[in-house]
């Protein structure tokens, strides 16, 4: 059975070479250049600030550092450093079964691309990964885990493999409700989520520009709604490309806890301080999860076996806090 998109493997996995990214940033408008290259086992996701003061620049892609939630998720580290839009870029990289990489970039901000993680899947697929010696380990949702904030909720339940369900409800007649959901096995990211666009509402543009974001924003990284029309003139990639989106968001911030979350994550109106406020909730749940790897799940799956994995968590919780 494929547990998830291009992870059927039981040993982690990175690039097989570098990859250069050259673009500009959603919200700060500024050009960003940022090379993805390999890193060894064991070292996850990390991004490095070129353009800071030496020793200053290192962010690990993990939850305790999430600092900022409004448009974008932006991680932070202890010397006030940021790097923001990590999103789209993390959701390729665990779309496409990497578990450790490298970032370098020269600025603030991850290339928007076309909007979407298309472009992203596209080299790392170009480039292919490679098998590594250590082994991969994932977090078993054994219990349901909710948080809810106003109108908004996430429930992740289990699952016998990931699954994200979104459903959106925007006053928009070209948007309206809509509801999807994706198992991430097989190709499934790579078809159905990664090319989904980010997207925006002529009547909201003012109001975030005069807030200093979507500095970079144009029709070549977004899709624009103006009341009963799409602006850009291809038209959608989806009919429900702006659910799909959302999909591709929660993938992309749920991978910042470190190991894919093997479970049915549901979110009604999700957004980056939502994901947020799920990942603090998951961490605080150790009761409700164990951390186990790869090869021990495929062998307890269909055995019907309670997996004692307490003590596992609590190992790992403390090396998060250790980190944090």
């Amino acid at each position: 059975m494929t547990l998830f998109n291009n992870q059927t493997a039981t040993t982690q996995r990175t690039l097989k070479q570098p990859i250069t990214y050259v673009g500009i940033g959603l919200h700060t408008g500024k050009k960003a250049s940022m090379i993805v290259r390999p890193a060894t086992e064991g070292q996850g996701i990390h991004f490095h600030r070129k353009d800071v003061p030496a020793g200053t620049g290192f962010i690990p892609a993990r939850w305790y550092n999430i600092v900022e939630t409004r448009m974008s998720t932006v991680l932070g580290n202890e010397h006030g450093v940021t790097v923001s839009t990590v999103e789209h870029l993390l959701a390729a990289l665990r779309g496409c079964g990497v578990d450790n990489a490298f970032i370098e970039i020269d600025g603030p901000e991850v290339p928007i691309m076309d909007g979407s993680a298309g472009p992203f899947v596209s080299l790392i697929e170009h480039i292919g990964t490679v098998s590594q010696d250590l082994t991969r380990h994932a977090i078993w949702i054994h219990q349901p885990i909710e948080v809810r904030t106003k109108d908004k909720f996430a429930i992740m339940m289990p699952s016998d493999m990931q699954r994200i369900t979104v459903s959106i409800d925007f006053d928009n007649p070209v948007v309206g409700s809509q509801t999807l959901s994706v198992e991430l096995v097989n190709e499934a990211f790579v078809k159905n989520v990664a090319r989904a666009r980010t997207f925006g509402f002529v009547s909201e543009l003012k109001m975030l520009q005069r807030a200093g974001l979507i500095q970079g924003g144009s029709l070549n990284n977004a899709i624009l709604v103006d009341g009963e029309r799409i602006v850009n003139e291809e038209g959608l990639r989806f009919k429900d490309e702006f659910v799909r989106h959302k999909i591709l968001d929660c993938y992309g911030d749920l991978s910042l806890a470190g190991v894919p979350i093997l479970g049915h994550y549901y979110a009604h109106k999700p957004g980056h301080e939502l994901n947020a406020l799920f990942l603090e909730k998951l961490f605080d749940t150790y009761s409700a999860w164990s951390y186990i790897s790869i090869d021990e799940y495929q062998q307890l799956m269909g055995q019907q076996q309670k997996v004692e994995g307490q003590d596992q968590n609590v190992e790992f919780a403390d090396e998060l806090e250790a980190k944090s």
